[in-house]
């Protein structure tokens, strides 16, 4: 994938993210092309996965299954 500017991202928490802060995953939208963006949140200017819709639609069943 190419390299994308996600300054501008709109990053939510998991929903199974506890409020107590620790391990907590953030994903966005990464338009304008169609992919995923996952960032630990405890390091928001850290590296970044760029994952496209059919392989975070995998991963996350993966991880529910």
């Amino acid at each position: 994938m190419t390299n994308l500017d996600l300054a501008a991202a709109q990053w939510r928490k998991s929903s199974h993210s506890g409020g107590q802060g620790g391990e907590c995953v953030e994903v966005a939208n990464a338009a304008p092309v169609s992919a995923v963006a996952v960032r630990d949140s405890k390091d928001p200017d850290g590296p970044k996965l760029l994952l496209d819709v059919a392989a975070w639609r995998t991963l996350t069943a993966r991880i529910k299954g």
